[in-house]
């Protein structure tokens, strides 16, 4: 069976306490706003994910937390590797996955996430806004087997084009 990937950008996130460090970043106002909203747009397109992985930065977390029980997924799998993740970090993310994990959601960051959208289907995107899905689709059966420029760019889709929702 072939396999999908939906890279996430978490949602937007709060500059307010300047204390904080960036990976400890909680979202804002707007961010838990678009986080469930984006999450049952995507659940109405029909996909069944079998894995969640997500960054372990605050703004990730609670991003992957909202999708993952929208789909009634309990299980989120936390990577240190994604929280600055370039090209190879993804890869080796992915490689590693199980065969049966047929659709995944991948949560992490800007710049590695468009980075790595572009570098694994050749995509064009000059960044995956926040909150943004990028369906990248694998006609392969394993995950060992995906590099760069084996995915196909399905589409990309963010919370501005939802105004009304």
């Amino acid at each position: 069976m072939p396999l999908d990937l939906f890279l996430i950008r978490h949602a937007k996130s709060s500059w307010r306490d300047v204390s904080l460090s960036d990976h400890e970043r909680p979202l804002n106002k707007r961010g838990r706003h678009d986080a469930p909203m984006m999450a049952k747009l995507l659940k109405k397109t029909g996909i069944k994910p079998d894995r969640v992985i997500s960054s372990t930065a605050e703004r990730a977390k609670v991003t992957a937390k909202e999708f993952a029980k929208e789909f009634g997924i309990r299980e989120i799998v936390l990577l240190e590797q994604l929280y600055m993740a370039d090209e190879e970090d993804f890869l080796g993310t992915l490689q590693k996955l199980s065969d049966e994990d047929k659709c995944v959601l991948l949560f992490s960051h800007n710049p590695g996430i468009t980075n790595f959208a572009n570098f694994i289907c050749g995509a064009d995107i000059p960044e995956i806004p926040t909150c943004g899905i990028v369906h990248v689709h694998f006609a392969l059966n394993d995950w060992k087997d995906i590099k760069k420029g084996t995915g196909i760019f399905r589409s990309l889709d963010y919370p501005k084009n939802h105004p009304d929702k």
